[in-house]
């Protein structure tokens, strides 16, 4: 049984982006790659939002958990979600390879 994480209404998808961000920042913290997880963010950032509201402005996907603050069209928590993806896949990356080249 999975369990219900809606009971956090509509801070539900804030309420994850947060948990997940505390996991991107403690991987890129660990793997001390700072400076590859804000340029690999920059650069992605455009490209994600412009998708984002596109999709979202053509109905493609909802987000009926959510806060309802919106920034330059687009949920807040999408905004978040476009920093903890990019920042996560790096500090993964890196951790990983950090810890085989302690081996």
């Amino acid at each position: 049984m999975v369990p219900d994480i809606g009971v956090f209404g509509p801070y539900t998808y804030l309420a994850t982006e947060l948990l997940w961000g505390t996991v991107a920042f403690v991987l890129v913290s660990y793997a001390d790659v700072w400076r590859e997880a804000v340029r690999t963010v920059a650069v992605l950032y455009p490209f994600a939002y412009l998708w984002d509201w596109y999709t979202l402005e053509v109905g493609v996907f909802a987000i009926p958990l959510r806060t309802g603050v919106e920034f330059l069209g687009i949920p807040i928590e999408e905004h978040i979600f476009m920093l903890v993806v990019p920042a996560m896949v790096v500090g993964t990356h890196e951790t990983i390879r950090t810890l085989a080249d302690d081996e």
